[in-house]
């Protein structure tokens, strides 16, 4: 096997497109200082304020080990707050602080520029079809995910 079998596998396309994804994302919101995850999780929290990281961990499709250090950078950051429920006081409701819902507002439009930069190399059918091809390999190989996305509560 080669390299340049290796180059057109699409678990090799789609690692390079994540990678590719993600600069222009940080390149994007460069002073907000910020990851895609973050950014996810914020959007997940204002959606729904009180969320606890279980279900926000199924909301985003990520580790739930993993999320509880991306919430602790995000609250020592100030961009929320993670009080402890009046029912069980080991569960932590999280909620954006004003803060977060600043940065928030502020990110979007940066968020949505390096989303368009990401497809700028396609024609509009071209677009169309790779979100269209995307959208349904990620939903029919959901299950197949380490973590699986669960909109569903």
């Amino acid at each position: 096997m080669s390299m340049q079998h290796v180059y057109g596998m699409p678990g090799h396309l789609i690692r390079r497109a994540q990678q590719i994804a993600v600069s222009i994302f940080l390149e994007g919101v460069a002073p907000a200082d910020i990851t895609p995850v973050q950014y996810a999780a914020l959007v997940a929290i204002g959606d729904n304020p009180g969320i606890d990281a279980t279900r926000l961990s199924a909301l985003i499709a990520f580790d739930r080990s993993t999320l509880g250090n991306v919430l602790e950078r995000m609250e020592s950051k100030g961009l929320i707050l993670r009080l402890g429920h009046k029912d069980d006081k080991r569960v932590k409701r999280v909620h954006l602080s004003p803060q977060g819902k600043a940065l928030l507002d502020e990110v979007e439009p940066k968020v949505l520029l390096a989303q368009e930069r990401i497809l700028e190399p396609l024609s509009q059918e071209e677009r169309e079809l790779l979100m269209s091809m995307l959208s349904k390999l990620v939903e029919c190989n959901n299950d197949a995910s380490r973590v699986p996305l669960k909109t569903a509560g």
